[in-house]
């Protein structure tokens, strides 16, 4: 298989550039925020493994309420952030980037501190602003942008075949409905009108990453848990310390907020997501974050990495992403269904889990023991994200009209056609898929 890379490229917008630079994003859109992918700066449909991409200019609009601990605020200059999800390696993601998209990419980076039109080093001037996230979700690992749209190929042809051969045949006649179908995807094939390339051979070096990952970290912290029992009754103790303490910040987001995001939200069924927020004060909190992230990154890469984010199925790809020196955390996602819907999953199927990570950050609804009330406490919850939220100036999703749930639908299609079914409820199965 392909597996996926992550990039995120971080870079400080010059003072006084921020609306000249936004002005520039905004033309390469067909409608606000959502891009063209043919556009002359950065034409995201010529990269064919490109699944998600955005340009977002992070500003932190929420940097005030770290005064109710007492802080001062610290400052934050805007930066461009251009982030995204590639099969395959990302250097070599980077190497088409500066090949199909150099100059287009040196106007977009010429308003950032650092860049200069007359770099001679583009490449290396990206690999050296990219962050990697602390805990990283895909919604199915190894599923490539090709494979995506062959099956959608494949789901279309047999749809609109089984329609005129139902009443040739007989609705009841599973198994020879089914060699139907199969026949007409071999002349199809044949015929150069639908494919179905077999997936690649996985990297060796990913392999060997992965294995070392997926049982690296269960024995690191088998070896940490005599310490962890030791440390057990202080933790405990110091966690609800500071949980009766943290202050209640329930601030509803203004007016216009809510209509510079609401622009941009219900354009396709998938949408997108950002937040943005310091993390609460003292090391003991950034521990607790640290550890939940990865938590979080080892179950999306070895448990949930087939469709579901434990109970959440909606969610295509999203990150986790500690900045300004572990001060602050930058969380993005591309998710089916409205905004609403998307938090009322997680407040009903995973309320605890959103705990252990957002629980860290400031302005989230106090929590009982970590996993308990924060986003339990339904209209806090949302008025925390929502304020916390920032628009993308331009967002790309190679299949904006596929949702989660038709992906996988699609390849359980596939594996239908590559692999033949024994028995009539099999058979009935799979029909009842297409």
């Amino acid at each position: 298989m392909t597996p996926q890379s992550a990039f995120m490229i971080v870079a400080t917008v010059r003072d006084g550039q921020v609306n000249d630079l936004r002005n520039l994003l905004a033309d390469m859109n067909k409608s606000p925020g959502v891009v063209d992918p043919n556009n002359s700066l950065l034409p995201f449909g010529q990269f064919v493994g490109l699944h998600v991409a955005r340009l977002v200019i992070l500003e932190a609009k929420t940097a005030d309420e770290i005064s109710a601990y007492g802080l001062t605020p610290r400052p934050w200059q805007s930066s461009l952030v251009f982030l995204g999800d590639y099969d395959g390696e990302t250097d070599a993601f980077f190497a088409q980037l500066v090949t199909k998209s150099g100059t287009g990419l040196a106007k977009i980076f010429s308003f950032c501190e650092g860049f200069s039109q007359q770099n001679d080093d583009l490449l290396a001037w990206l690999k050296a602003h990219d962050i990697q996230p602390q805990a990283n979700y895909i919604n199915h690992i190894g599923r490539t942008v090709r494979q995506v749209h062959e099956e959608v190929a494949l789901h279309q042809s047999l749809s609109d075949y089984l329609q005129t051969i139902v009443d040739e045949v007989g609705r009841g006649n599973t198994r020879a409905l089914r060699q139907k179908l199969l026949s007409h995807v071999e002349l199809e094939k044949h015929a150069g009108r639908l494919s179905l390339t077999p997936p690649e051979t996985t990297p060796t070096t990913w392999k060997i990453r992965n294995l070392l990952h997926k049982f690296g970290i269960p024995l690191l912290l088998l070896l940490l848990s005599p310490l962890f029992l030791i440390l057990a009754p202080f933790i405990a103790w110091r966690l609800r310390i500071l949980e009766r303490s943290d202050p209640e910040i329930v601030i509803r987001p203004e007016h216009q907020h809510i209509r510079e995001l609401s622009v941009q939200e219900d354009r396709y069924i998938s949408n997108q997501f950002n937040v943005f927020g310091d993390i609460k004060p003292g090391l003991f909190r950034l521990f607790l974050l640290k550890f939940s992230l990865l938590l979080l990154d080892y179950s999306a890469r070895h448990i949930y990495n087939r469709g579901f984010l434990t109970r959440v199925k909606t969610i295509h790809f999203a990150r986790w992403v500690l900045m300004d020196n572990n001060r602050r955390v930058f969380f993005a996602s591309n998710y089916d269904g409205s905004l609403e819907s998307y938090m009322d999953d997680f407040i009903n199927k995973v309320a605890w889990g959103l705990n252990l990570v957002f629980s860290n950050g400031v302005g989230y609804p106090t929590t009982k023991w970590l996993i308990k009330g924060g986003a339990e406490h339904e209209q806090e919850f949302k008025f925390t994200l929502r304020r916390h939220q920032l628009p993308s100036e331009v967002w790309y999703k190679a299949y904006p009209d596929i949702t989660a749930y038709e992906l996988s639908r699609n390849s359980l299609i596939r594996q239908g056609v590559e692999i033949r079914q024994s028995s009539n409820e099999e058979i009935r199965a799979w029909l009842s898929l297409i």
